[in-house]
């Protein structure tokens, strides 16, 4: 068959493809999609090397974990032949145990890929609430769990839910550590199981950083929290080498990450205080998450991040010489020079390095396009988590639009037939006609601009075959005019624009544009962006600096759209972000992101995120009602609504557009690159 008898073809199947597509089921409330800023090409698995200095030859890599869902923050069990880590499988996050293969079972890097299948896994914890659970570690009897858990709801808005808690695995009887009203991250057990040491912002909470948090390490009892001292200040991610030495890591003054040590005294009642600390890695290249074990005396495992390398690596460094003249071996650069690698632990017999990093396609689960995620509200709506950014769903639920910053793709809801790129170049967000089948409106041009900047709103007439789609420009004059929302009558369309000097809210002829009739809804020296039509035709929700012009705080209001009725509904707190609101189908509900719950881990930890924040929540019109949907240490962003009711199941793609893996590290960790202004809770572009 000719090459163009061939591409026809292929379309005109791709085009039956969407049209046979079934639609999903109505339901009361439907089903909420959002965005995970990389997660979907995370595709961690837990990953060990001898931990000794590597000979000439690189040494076989041995992967711990079995290539389902993501796993990540690893740690050996007391006796090392087991392995506790998170997973995010079956759609929430749960610790679990399993076998640790043994060093000799494989000799070639080949093999040590290569995990024998095994019985399921049971999860640690119980599956309710739905909560972050992270960072397990055992004490040496194996008897009690130590992990940082998000399950209790912090007192007020954008205090952090992480705490750390102490679970009785024969009785399943649990005992919260951390006190209330403060938030503890990254606790680590010392070798004798008597003493926890935690990173914690103490009692005046989270002030907002997006890159190192500013927090103190804390010692207390694992038994029951008693006896919590302040230790060591400014410092984060404690590791025990022996009862009385920890390391942990701090920022510098000129932004280098550094690796100390601290050696601990316990005075009685008196609680326990830092002796001394030192700093054991110079500045000029960033070394953070310090491992240590009893096990292997005078070493440390880290992660760095050298000049010229765009890519973490994991070094032991032997500090057991005097003099400070300290020994540094590469352990993963040998190995996968240009890979990420996460979060050293080390055995504890001082064997081996454990840490987590993407496994690469062919080796597990392959990405999803839309990943199913535990709904606290099952009976009503479903949630998942979609491979690209603004998704919206077209009004029959056979589609879903996207973008992929750059790109606008539509795909069946189904999966099948595979993305379909419809503009190649920068777009955001998406938006579908109520009464115009195949209609999506869409703003084009640079985000996170200006109000001066041109960008502008179009609507996207979609055909059976590429040739057929046609763009139609809507805006005039630039004016930085974007988020477009149709009414559900299908007459107008909300927008933000910029022209006036600032950005606020204007109402369109939907099929014509500014040249069918437009009209000013908002006006003020402030931003007025991310609006959404409420189904009922009533409402128009959007976020909107207006409390605090300039000062990078947003919060949620609503207007008639003939400007009348004016009210906040939702706002996390002063400095807060609170963004991205679309309606629920009956117009009774909002679902948003928000930093209303803070930060849940240390960023560092993490790959890159323009902000460690960002939860999915939802909140009644009325204000009432706030409830979160997601419980992560990522960037949750940019959700939305439909009414049709997707099965809580995970959906593939017949083709896959990009490959797993691509995602970076912190742009933050390059102190020479200027800061981004790109926010996904915080968005405002």
């Amino acid at each position: 068959m000719a090459p163009r008898a061939t591409q026809l073809l292929l379309s005109l199947l791709v085009g039956l493809l969407v049209l046979a597509a079934p639609a999903p089921a109505l339901a009361a409330d439907g089903t909420i999609v959002f965005t995970t800023l990389g997660r979907s090409r995370y595709a961690f698995d837990i990953f060990a090397l001898p931990l000794a200095p590597l000979s000439s030859s690189p040494a076989a890599e041995a992967r711990l974990t079995d290539g389902a869902s993501v796993n990540y923050n690893g740690n050996f069990a007391p006796s090392g032949e087991s392995l506790l880590f998170v997973s995010e499988r079956n759609g929430t996050l749960n610790l679990y145990i399993s076998p640790v293969p043994s060093a000799s079972a494989s000799g070639s890097r080949r093999e040590a890929l290569e995990v024998p299948e095994a019985a399921p896994l049971t999860p640690l914890l119980p599956w309710d609430p739905i909560t972050l659970k992270d960072r397990p570690s055992l004490t040496p009897d194996g008897a009690h769990l130590v992990y940082v858990s998000t399950a209790d709801p912090a007192e007020a808005p954008r205090r952090s839910w992480a705490a750390v808690y102490n679970m009785h695995l024969p009785s399943g009887s649990t005992r919260r550590l951390t006190p209330r009203g403060v938030a503890d991250f990254s606790p680590a057990v010392s070798p004798s199981g008597e003493w926890t040491a935690a990173a914690s912002p103490g009692p005046d909470g989270w002030g907002g950083e997006v890159e190192d948090l500013d927090t103190d390490i804390y010692v207390f009892r694992t038994s029951d929290g008693s006896r919590r001292t302040l230790a060591i200040r400014d410092g984060g991610w404690p590791s025990w080498a022996d009862e009385t030495t920890l390391f942990f890591h701090r920022r510098d003054s000129d932004g280098w990450f550094g690796v100390y040590r601290a050696k601990i005294s316990f005075a009685g009642d008196a609680g326990v205080s830092a002796a001394s600390v030192e700093r054991i890695t110079p500045p000029g290249f960033h070394a953070f998450t310090p491992a240590a074990s009893p096990g292997a005396p005078g070493l440390v495992a880290v992660a760095t991040r050298r000049p010229g390398s765009d890519y973490r690596h994991i070094e032991v460094i032997d500090v057991s010489g005097g003099g400070g003249a300290n020994a540094y071996f590469e352990v993963t650069r040998p190995v996968a020079p240009r890979v990420h690698h996460f979060n050293p632990f080390i055995s504890p017999d001082g064997a081996r390095v454990g840490y987590h990093r993407c496994r690469g396609s062919g080796n597990g689960d392959s990405p999803l396009l839309l990943e199913s995620i535990k709904s606290p509200a099952p009976d009503t709506f479903s949630l998942f988590r979609i491979d690209g950014s603004y998704p919206s769903f077209s009004h029959d639920g056979k589609r879903i639009a996207f973008v992929g910053l750059p790109g606008l793709f539509v795909v069946n809801s189904d999966g099948s037939g595979g993305r379909r790129r419809i503009f190649s170049g920068n777009a955001f967000p998406t938006a579908w006609d109520w009464k115009r089948k195949g209609v999506i409106y869409t703003s084009i041009g640079p985000d996170f601009a200006s109000e001066r900047t041109e960008v502008d709103v179009v609507a996207v007439s979609l055909g059976d075959e590429d040739s057929s789609i046609s763009i139609k420009k809507l805006t005039v004059g630039g004016g930085n005019n974007a988020f477009p929302s149709p009414s559900p009558d299908g007459k107008w369309i909300v927008f933000r624009s910029g022209r006036s000097g600032h950005k606020n809210l204007y109402i369109m002829d939907a099929e014509d544009g500014e040249a069918g009739g437009i009209r000013r809804l908002t006006e003020g020296p402030w931003s007025d962006t991310m609006c959404n039509w409420s189904p009922d035709g009533e409402w128009i929700a959007f976020a909107s600096d207006r409390h605090n012009p300039g000062g990078g705080s947003f919060a949620i209001y609503m207007v008639h759209p003939n400007g009348t009725g004016l009210r906040r509904v939702a706002h996390s707190a002063d400095g807060g972000r609170t963004n991205h609101p679309w309606f629920s189908p009956d117009s009774k509900s909002l679902v948003f992101t928000t930093d209303y719950a803070a930060v849940s881990a240390e960023p560092v930890s993490n790959p890159h995120h323009y902000q460690p924040y960002g939860e999915i929540f939802t909140v009644n019109i009325d204000g009432s009602g706030i409830r979160r949907l997601t419980h992560n240490s990522f960037e949750d962003g940019t959700p939305s609504w439909t009414p049709y009711y997707l099965k809580p199941e995970d959906v593939g793609e017949t083709l896959q557009d990009s490959g797993t893996c691509a995602f970076e590290d912190c742009h933050w960790l390059n102190i020479d690159a200027q800061p981004h202004g790109l926010l996904m809770c915080g968005r405002h572009g």
